[in-house]
């Protein structure tokens, strides 16, 4: 089947989750995930491999070993594509992201490199500009209070060399629009968008 978006049962299904995260309201309202949930997004990855290569839909029971919180599920779901690329959907509405999180120690270092670089780091920024004008965000998840060693502190890319990851990011907030095939346009328009910053990262990071 075509992707014709997201049923406003898939909204309902999380504020209900949302609202009681147990085995219990999961078990219940398994079939509504099943078809009104995870279907759409299996139509819509099936869709978007040509362009941007295949997809995992991450698990939706929550990893609570080492955490404080022992709700058992996500209250959204969502998927991450090969060529670069994440798509979650939640009560909230449509988030679509790209870039790269949570740089290891490696990835980090040649990252800074290359914003230091007086070749790449330009336009790097060129690429952010143009992104935030497009009303795409970017923004980092944990950024250093000063420059790192080895930078001089009045650096002109200062602010990105304190960045720990980079990651462009779009939200959509629950609209008609989601329950229909629009909702496709505006994912595969931020992904086309963001291609530039992917493969500028994918330079950088390869060393």
């Amino acid at each position: 089947m075509a992707f014709r978006g997201w049923p406003v049962e898939a909204i309902e299904f999380y504020e209900g989750l949302c609202a009681d995260n147990s085995k219990t309201y999961w078990t219940a309202h398994k079939s509504v995930y099943d078809d009104a949930v995870r279907a759409p997004m299996v139509e819509l990855l099936a869709e978007l491999e040509p362009e941007f290569g295949p997809a995992r839909i991450y698990r939706p029971n929550r990893d609570v070993r080492f955490s404080k919180d022992k709700s058992p599920y996500k209250t959204q779901i969502a998927a991450v594509l090969e060529r670069g690329g994440y798509i979650k959907l939640s009560a909230e509405g449509l988030g679509i992201g790209a870039g790269a999180y949570m740089m290891d120690s490696p990835s980090l270092k040649r990252f800074r490199a290359a914003v230091a670089d007086d070749t790449t780091g330009p336009k790097l920024v060129g690429i952010i500009a143009k992104l935030e004008k497009s009303g795409i965000g970017v923004s980092t998840h944990e950024s250093l209070k000063r420059v790192p060693p080895g930078y001089p502190p009045d650096h002109p890319r200062a602010d990105l060399l304190r960045y720990k990851d980079l990651v462009a990011w779009r939200d959509w907030p629950v609209a008609a629009w989601l329950g229909t095939a629009a909702a496709k346009k505006r994912i595969t328009d931020t992904l086309r968008a963001t291609e530039p910053l992917r493969d500028w990262l994918r330079a950088a990071l390869a060393g």
